[in-house]
Order: C-alpha cells, then structure tokens, then sequence
C-alpha cells in the first residue's frame, strides 16, 4: 500500500503513520531499528529496494529523504504491505526552505528507543558524524566507491573518522579477509614477508584492503592499480610472499576465485561480488563501532605508502 501526502508536514506524516499502524495491526512494533537514507531522486529508489530486502533480517523503518530547490514544501510517502518488504517507509521530498534543517523533518519520526542508523548512498559529508543526520545516529554508512576520486574519498573519510562510522567498500571485503586469514591459519605457519595487490582504480576496497594487511602484518605493502577492461572492476588479486613460496589468491571472473599454494593443487572459491542489499544487512547485523574499520582506515591508510599504476 502506498499513501501520498502532497504538501504537508512532518506533524501530519506521523499522524499517518499512527493510523496505519492502527488500522493494519501490531505489526510496526516489531520494528527493531530506524534506517535513515540520504540520497538524490537518482538513487532513492535503488537504495529502497536493498533496505527492503535488508527488512527481511531486519525489520525497521526506513525514512528516505530527498531536498531539492524551489518554494518551500514538503512532500511524502508512505509505503507499507508488499510495497516495503519486512520494513514501512517514509519517502521525505523537501524543497526550499522546508529541506535547510534536516534533523528537524525526521526525529518526529524515529522509532522510540530504538537505535538510528544513517546511510548515504552517495555525496556522503565530509564529517558524517558531525553532519546534522548523523549526529542522530548511533551508525553512519558510507560508500567511497561513488566518489569520482576515491583515494581522496578514502583520506577524508580517515581524517574524520568517529566512533560508528564505517563505509560499504568495507564491508565488499569480507570474504576476501576471511579467505586470506582462513589461508594464514593454515600450516606452514611461516612469516609473511611482502605482499601485492592489485585492484581497479575505481575500487576504494582494493585500497583498504591493502591497507587492513599493512595494519595486520606490518610488512611491504605493494598495491597496484590496472586497467579492468578483461576483468570485472575490484580487486583482481593478492599476493602473500613467505619461505615457501607465494600465496596467489585471483579472481579472473565476477564470481569465481582461483587459490594457488606452494605445493597444492590450485582451489576454485566462491567468491563473487557483493551486492547492496548483503552489504547494507551485514551492516545493520552490528550497531556497535567497528573498531577494527577504524583501525584500518586510520592508521592502515597512514601507513600505506601511495600506488602504482600501469601495472
């Protein structure tokens, strides 16, 4: 079901949301968390569809709001049933004067005693945490790979890093750490003494991945970026140099993953890429810091010395 409220204020939009939740029943209590989207009318509905999806694991509210120029006005939307998934949403359109104090149009809709996640799909702030939504929010999401110069998207995410901050190029490597810890787990257990990457330049996990080794290992750090046009953009590969001989751990395709050891034969691993919806359900598995993101992108981006291209 979906509800317009053309021309209207956040008073009334949360009246709406009291009668629907009467007239459909006790489900909205079941509501465990209210996630905040921040995203142009580009995007929106992109980032609806995954926090729908994300619903089935994590049923919230989700508030999404877009500002635009033009007179003052408020515009919304409620949708709930089969039109939000495990989730009820409030689409904010404001306009003009109604869009300049953006905490005020959704803390009258925020769950009660529930915790606040924040999400910019794209044009995240400099500061999430000191901008005006995310000092409501107890987790602030990002994505570096919407950025046009990633690197710079990276170092400016470092230098404000706060406590609840965390960013989806993160959360992309997952099955890439534990792969590589799985591997380093295993015998023999021998001192890693350089490593490589290679990655896309468009890829900001290719660069925190790089950078989580060079804060796990505290070794030589090679990353490098290539021309992706007979691959799928993001990492390509990692190299872990010991004794023995290299660890190679490649992707030649979107899904697949070949392991090469020094005296195994080669292993083929699942690994494909990770779409919005996993990425943005692992985050919202968690409304604790990630200390060790913030490691990462702080003192592992420090420590990492600058790419090279053209590999």
């Amino acid at each position: 079901m979906i509800i317009d409220l053309p021309d209207t204020t956040t008073s009334q939009v949360a009246k709406q949301l009291v009668t629907v939740r009467e007239d459909g029943g006790a489900v909205a209590l079941g509501r465990v968390l209210t996630l905040i989207i921040s995203a142009r009318n580009g995007v929106a509905e992109a980032a609806i569809d995954a926090a729908n999806d994300a619903s089935r694991e994590h049923p919230m509210r989700v508030i999404v709001l877009t500002t635009g120029e033009g007179e003052s006005r408020l515009d919304a939307q409620i949708r709930v049933g089969g039109d939000a998934g495990a989730s009820e949403v409030v689409v904010l359109h404001a306009y003009g004067d109604a869009a300049s104090n953006e905490e005020s149009l959704v803390t009258g809709l925020l769950l009660p005693d529930a915790p606040v996640v924040a999400w910019w799909p794209e044009d995240a702030p400099d500061n999430p945490a000191q901008s005006p939504l995310g000092r409501i929010a107890q987790r602030r999401i990002t994505d570096a790979a919407t950025a046009s110069d990633v690197r710079e998207q990276l170092a400016v995410l470092g230098s404000s890093h706060a406590p609840g901050d965390t960013d989806l190029a993160w959360t992309r490597l997952t099955h890439w750490r534990e792969q590589l810890a799985a591997v380093l787990d295993q015998p023999p257990y021998e001192t890693v003494t350089a490593v490589e990457v290679l990655g896309a330049a468009a890829s900001p996990s290719t660069a925190l991945l790089a950078a989580w080794l060079q804060l796990s290992l505290d070794v030589p750090v090679q990353w490098h970026f290539e021309d992706p046009s007979h691959w799928e953009v993001g990492i390509k590969s990692v190299r872990l140099t010991r004794a023995s001989g290299d660890i190679l751990l490649e992707r030649p395709e979107s899904s697949v993953a070949v392991l090469t050891q020094p005296g195994q034969p080669d292993h083929e691993l699942h690994l494909p890429r990770r779409t919005l919806r996993e990425c943005l359900a692992e985050e919202l598995r968690r409304l604790d810091p990630d200390v060790l993101y913030g490691r990462v992108i702080t003192e592992g981006w420090e420590k990492l010395g600058p790419p090279e291209t053209g590999a």
